[in-house]
């Protein structure tokens, strides 16, 4: 077993806990902007760290009136936005634990986090969820209020504990240990029921002091501010949040992907995080925007992505020829200055998690001027494990470990880990966490090596390789995210276990095909339509010839069929983390997958 460690750049903490980031920050530097509040004019407003400390022990005041106790379970299911980060906070405040829910959760999930977790209390943000939650409410025993944030439930609590004295909000922050919980987030439950994830107050802060000198270009860089708006009830944006109260990062919200442009353009972060789908849509949009001006305007952008992508990797080897140099001078006048105003005109690094990043996306952001560092971790290691820094960077790695963690590579080729960040405990789960962590190692279900240079590369997921009928153990992820970053796929699913050749399951991006059809003569090109159409299977042929040749030919996939439907969080094919649920998949589409080797 090959072991490869990052020793601590900060000592572990022996006591207080996250509350103290933003104390600190109030007391040392109380004009310092650590949020911003987004107006309904579209502009923002700096909420400043004194200003934003009154507004945590306001609303903290107030739980503590309503009968909010330490250690107390508080539920928050909301989508991101400023309040988000306020209520979590003020919940730490009062002593209490945060158990984040999925805006999006339907009932009986709402039902199983809030029995499981045993909360005591409930933030909604909208009516509608409200709803949801009232639906169960009767197998909630432990439930008492539920506070709408839409309805001024910030404000109501908020004047509620104007009595309750300081000493008492004092004792209650102070009430949680290092090793205490500071919150329990399930698991997205691709392989069953959610398991609910035990993350201590160190957790948290030793890994984001430990980050904060890891990365401290992106972290301490003048002016340094991202805007969160993937979920912050995932573990990635939850650790990101804290991170940035911790290190004293300006923090902005947005919940509306419709609004993510407009937002970046006014917010301009200096960093963002995304998933590789956000990224992958950038890129096409572009691609589709410069194609639809015409054949000109298409060359001019295929040959500044191919010059990004050639100059990024002469850069990665140190050897950017004249030539090179000042074509891509040329085109960051003509095409990447555009594509960074539409970050915001100040983005220079993306933290990217969630799924593996194609080598060439990756390559054509940082030649854009992006440098995009893909990190790699899971909720029951408070994210990230490893991840890309500006001066250790590997395009197609995820980094070296951070500083605090260590990787092991057990013999067949399990990813295990020790370290700051690393859980100790499913909720009520004591099986559980005995299969998961053995020796004092996590094992994380993920497959990956380590390079001579330290760097992990991550090739798959254990449960899901295929074994073929020939004996052939197939992993699929890699195939399935090169035919992903074709313009009109969605989603992609391997299958071949116990057949005699590899086949996919492919779903086609309803957003892409207006554009596609319009550039290709196909005005009226509709998913119906397209799920016949020729040159639509011809384009994504393509596709998967070109991802087959970076597999052996017994790995290749021979054959594939287009789904009627998209995978989405509603019909249940999608995680809230926009991971696929991959046994539901092959459970409703037997039929499907037998039909490819008929």
């Amino acid at each position: 077993m090959r072991t490869i460690s990052e020793a601590p750049l900060v000592p572990p903490i022996d006591q207080g806990n996250i509350t103290d980031c933003v104390t600190a920050a109030a007391s040392e530097e109380p004009r310092r902007p650590v949020v911003a509040r987004k107006q309904a004019d579209g502009s923002w407003a700096d909420v400043s760290a004194a200003a934003f400390l009154e507004e945590v022990r306001a609303l903290a005041k107030g739980l503590l009136a309503a009968g909010l106790r330490p250690g107390d379970r508080v539920g928050i299911m909301s989508r991101t936005r400023y309040e988000w980060t306020l209520v979590d906070v003020a919940v730490w405040f009062a002593g209490g634990v945060g158990v984040p829910v999925y805006e999006t959760s339907s009932p009986e999930q709402v039902r199983w986090i809030l029995s499981d977790s045993g909360a005591v209390a409930c933030f909604v943000e909208t009516t509608a969820n409200a709803a949801c939650v009232a639906e169960v409410r009767a197998d909630l025993a432990a439930l008492r209020d539920v506070w709408t944030i839409d309805s001024g439930a910030v404000a109501e609590l908020t004047t509620a504990g104007r009595d309750v004295d300081d000493a008492e909000l004092e004792q209650a922050r102070r009430s949680a240990s290092p090793q205490d919980t500071a919150t329990i987030i399930y698991t997205s439950g691709t392989t069953g029921r959610p398991k609910g994830c035990v993350l201590t107050h160190a957790n948290f802060v030793d890994l984001s002091r430990n980050a904060t000198e890891a990365i401290p270009e992106v972290l301490r860089g003048e002016g340094a501010a991202t805007l969160l708006f993937l979920p912050l009830a995932h573990v990635f944006a939850r650790f990101i949040q804290v991170l940035c109260l911790s290190a004293r990062v300006k923090i902005g919200h947005t919940s509306d992907p419709k609004d993510l442009i407009a937002d970046l353009g006014g917010y301009r972060p200096t960093f963002i995080l995304a998933v590789p789908r956000v990224f992958q849509k950038v890129y096409n949009g572009a691609e589709q925007k410069a194609a639809a001006a015409g054949s000109a305007k298409a060359k001019i952008f295929a040959a500044a992505s191919a010059t990004a992508i050639a100059w990024s990797r002469a850069e990665e080897q140190g050897k950017v020829g004249v030539g090179l140099r000042a074509r891509h001078a040329l085109f960051d006048r003509l095409v990447y200055s555009k594509l960074r105003a539409l970050l915001g005109g100040r983005v220079q690094y993306a933290v990217s998690g969630g799924a593996p990043m194609g080598e060439r996306l990756a390559h054509f952001f940082r030649g854009v001027g992006v440098t995009v560092l893909e990190g790699y971790g899971l909720t029951e290691t408070t994210a990230p494990l490893s991840v890309g820094r500006p001066g250790r960077l590997k395009v197609g790695t995820v980094g070296p470990p951070l500083p605090g963690t260590t990787l092991a590579i057990a013999d067949d080729g399990e990813i295990l880990a020790k370290g700051v960040g690393v859980f100790s405990a499913y909720l009520h789960r004591p099986e559980a966490t005995a299969e998961a962590i053995t020796d004092g190692w996590f094992h994380t279900g993920d497959l990956g090596d380590v390079d001579v240079q330290g760097f992990v590369r991550i090739t798959g997921r254990k449960k899901d390789i295929i074994v073929t009928a020939n004996g052939k153990n197939v992993a699929p992820a890699e195939l399935e995210d090169r035919i992903r970053a074709h313009p009109l796929v969605s989603q992609v699913v391997v299958v071949g276990d116990a057949r005699h050749f590899i086949g996919a399951l492919v779903t086609l991006d309803p957003e892409a095909l207006p554009s596609w059809g319009n550039l290709h003569g196909k005005p009226d090109l509709t998913l119906e339509r397209a799920l016949h159409d020729p040159d639509v299977e011809a384009a994504v042929q393509a596709a998967v010839d070109t991802a087959n040749r970076s597999v052996s030919r017994a790995e290749s996939i021979r054959k594939f069929r287009f789904l009627p439907d998209d995978f989405t969080i509603e019909n249940g094919y999608l995680t809230p983390s926009q991971k696929v649920k991959r046994a539901e998949v092959l459970r409703d589409f037997a039929g499907e997958v037998d039909a490819l080797y008929t």
